[in-house]
């Protein structure tokens, strides 16, 4: 079982490992998923939102359709600060800094899925970012998406020459992608109250 970070009768948060699917993929070899994990244990769990596969962190689950609907709303009007730690080739001098740049499928490059920078015909994307840490070669960042785009944060950190470090499609294969969901504020789908999610990054 993964790790849960929070239950209740709502809705289920866990930790996605790294390298795992969040819903079944084609083939029988791609059917083991955070959903389906979890779904072994919370047969009604319903899915509420997606991680890349690569990417590791929070991942929230509903437990019942009005809840799925609360938050999935929550989601689509942003109303759901998002928290990432990545750590990124290269060191970056500015302390904070925002990337507006418009995004879109790369039409080109079917596999692995590719996004890319397109000013004439992407969709808005921003990024909000800001330095935690240096070292003699990478920089560690929160980063708080501001919209919710496919590859966003890769795609982005790319951009400004500073791709995130394990990246096999927009960097440099590692062991790991260093990219980490880390918290998330929000509203309880059932009280209305603040609420405020954390997972330690573990790198």
């Amino acid at each position: 079982m993964l790790e849960i970070i929070y239950q209740d009768e709502a809705f289920i948060a866990v930790n996605k490992p790294t390298g795992m699917l969040s819903v079944p993929g084609r083939g029988p070899d791609k059917q083991d998923c955070c959903l389906a994990r979890v779904q072994a244990e919370f047969p009604e769990a319903l899915m509420v939102h997606r991680l890349d596969m690569d990417t590791s962190g929070l991942m929230l689950f509903a437990r019942s359709l009005e809840v799925q609907r609360n938050l999935s709303l929550q989601f689509e009007k942003r109303e759901i600060h998002k928290t990432y730690v990545a750590i990124v080739e290269g060191v970056i001098e500015k302390e904070v800094g925002r990337i507006d740049f418009p995004m879109r499928k790369d039409m080109e490059q079917r596999l692995p899925p590719k996004h890319i920078v397109d000013c004439v015909r992407g969709k808005k994307a921003v990024t909000e970012w800001q330095v935690l840490e240096r070292t003699a070669t990478t920089t560690r960042l929160a980063l708080f998406p501001q919209t919710g785009r496919s590859h966003q944060l890769r795609v982005h950190m790319q951009s400004i020459g500073h791709p995130i470090v394990g990246d096999n499609i927009y960097g440099t294969a590692a062991e790991r992608l260093m990219l980490h969901a880390q918290s998330l504020e929000m509203r309880h789908p059932l009280t209305g109250e603040p609420i405020r999610l954390e997972c330690p990054a573990t790198f």
